[in-house]
């Protein structure tokens, strides 16, 4: 209870050793005491900052989900969202090793011809690994760092990892 710092008689029910059946005899005591200890010494507790950091991440990447379905340009879509290109490329990088498929061929079209993209495609291809560091060095003296992120986000999202 002195690390979790449970409010309700559900979050006393989940901690080892109490159950539901202690939780609801004795939770309610419990859990204004904590509950006023909480407010008073403005203690952020875990499952709090868990919750909100997840539902502000997954607004965000949704939104960016939008945002590409609607072909809004990259660098656009960062500034709309305070992120540098980098930032974005982290997020999307997110989104896609999670499972979802994105399409970037809008985007990348304009960045890269099709030899170019055939190229790298055919590097993530053959690249047993898929880092990043290695495409750096294998790729890095034509491409960019950006352009390199992007074509392994296009891999992942078509042939997966």
């Amino acid at each position: 209870m002195a690390t979790t710092y449970p409010i309700t008689i559900d979050e006393l029910a989940n901690i080892s050793g109490v159950g539901a059946g202690k939780a609801k005899r004795y939770g309610d005591e419990f859990v204004q005491v904590i509950k006023r200890h909480v407010e008073d010494n403005e203690i952020d507790r875990p499952e709090d900052l868990i919750v909100r950091s997840v539902a502000n991440k997954s607004k965000v990447k949704i939104a960016i989900i939008h945002a590409i379905d609607r072909k809004i340009p990259l660098d656009e879509i960062a500034r709309s969202k305070c992120m540098d290109i980098d930032e974005l490329l982290d997020d999307i990088e997110a989104i896609v090793n999670s499972g979802t498929k994105i399409n970037l061929n809008y985007y990348i079209d304009e960045v890269l011809d099709e030899d170019q993209q055939e190229d790298m495609f055919e590097y993530f291809k053959e690249s047993e690994s898929g880092d990043l560091n290695d495409a750096y060095k294998e790729l890095g003296n034509e491409y960019t760092d950006e352009e390199i992120r992007l074509m392994r986000i296009k891999f992942i999202s078509e042939m997966g990892y």
